[in-house]
């Protein structure tokens, strides 16, 4: 992929529709319970309206796309485990033995898991190269043979190439998800490092320092955790400093943006950030599983603000940085349950309940069909503390 078929991309991507939104709002108000009763489960059925179009979505099997890749920064001791640890979690995923393949199996999700950079090497018979044709298999789309990124403590992740490389990934991920008839995707991920990767690229767009945006990832020693803010903060800054980003937050441009991911980002960030775009692209309702999720959730909306539109956060990640990034992005997660695990383990979970949301729109009975008068309804209907 080039820069003008990026751009291409970002192009199509298109807002919500927002007569199929004010369609649903007013299908919500003839639903037969009180005004907003219902709360996030009506808010959630407006929102996939606006995604798809309709007013009535049926939201069937959905798939979890999970990259990964190593980074170079993990040889600066920022990470609790050793980077064998992605290896042997990437084919695990395929055996469903992971917290994201045991939830997939329990909410009946699909699986789609992704080498971009995998330091270690993993027996070729467990490679395929075509999306969803057995998935068994781990798709290989490698940037690099050593597979992982260079130390950002040191200087550049990755060349620019590389990161629309990455990019063009995710988006032939997210297209082949939408092709196979999914519903839905949810973004995952598993690279040993990726949270000093995540909080480096927040803070270059933020403004913000360590100490608002790194967390202890896995659980960091005393010494890697000061180590980490102190990787974050130098380069952040520096990268601020030099011109990479604007210096007022949230702000940047799309070239910026991918320069920032070329400076400080990882290979599975940029293929994430591609997957998001992507869904955009086909108007296909996507799921934010944790920090590193919604880090390459913001630099998506960075690259293309509409995107976001399409978005959806599952839970609030336990991570430090979390919240930044998904309130950057005007959104907040419906499920609270102390979970740091990424892998997109929150998107099986979050699929269910988004089914539930549209299942509600389509199925339940509005007042004229149910035989209820709802005119008790009125003085309810006219206080703004009942309207969402």
């Amino acid at each position: 992929m080039n820069r003008t078929e990026l751009d291409e991309v970002i192009k199509s991507i298109k807002p919500a529709d927002r007569q199929a939104i004010i369609q649903a709002k007013a299908r919500q108000a003839q639903l037969a319970k009180p005004p907003g009763s219902l709360g996030g489960l009506e808010e959630m059925s407006v929102r996939i309206a606006g995604m798809t179009g309709q007013v009535i979505n049926r939201i069937g099997k959905g798939c979890v796309a999970v990259f990964c890749a190593d980074n170079g920064v993990a040889a600066e001791g920022v990470a609790s485990a050793p980077q064998s640890v992605t290896r042997a979690q990437t084919i695990n995923f395929t055996r469903r033995l992971t917290g994201v393949g045991a939830l997939a199996k329990s909410y009946d999700s699909e699986l789609l898991i992704v080498d971009v950079g995998v330091k270690d090497k993993i027996p070729a018979e467990l490679y395929d190269t075509v999306p969803l044709r057995d998935t068994s298999k781990i798709i290989d789309r490698r940037l690099r043979p050593q597979g992982e990124t260079d130390n950002i403590a040191a200087g550049p992740a990755m060349t620019q190439g590389e990161v629309l490389q990455a990019i063009a990934a995710g988006l032939e991920m997210a297209d082949a998800v939408h092709r196979a008839g999914f519903s839905i995707l949810g973004v995952g991920e598993m690279g040993i490092g990726n949270t000093t990767t995540s909080a480096a690229l927040l803070s270059a767009v933020t403004g913000l320092d360590a100490g608002e945006t790194v967390g202890r990832g896995g659980g960091v020693n005393d010494e890697g955790f000061a180590r980490k803010k102190e990787i974050v903060d130098e380069v952040s800054a520096e990268f601020r400093k030099s011109g990479g980003i604007m210096a007022s937050p949230l702000q940047a441009q799309p070239e910026e943006m991918l320069a920032a991911l070329a400076r400080m980002g990882g290979f599975d960030i940029c293929a994430m950030t591609g997957a998001y775009l992507g869904a955009a692209a086909c108007r296909m309702p996507v799921v934010i599983d944790g920090y590193i999720s919604a880090a390459a959730a913001l630099a998506a909306h960075v690259l293309a603000p509409a995107a976001a539109d399409y978005m959806i956060a599952s839970h609030q990640s336990y991570e430090k940085g979390y919240m930044i990034a998904v309130e950057a992005l005007g959104l907040k997660p419906f499920l609270s349950l102390d979970m740091r695990l990424g892998e997109g383990s929150g998107c099986p979970i979050a699929f269910s309940i988004i089914r539930g949301a549209c299942d509600v729109m389509a199925d339940m009975a509005t007042f004229e069909e149910a035989a209820i008068n709802d005119d008790y309804l009125e003085e309810i209907r006219s206080e703004k503390k009942y309207q969402r």
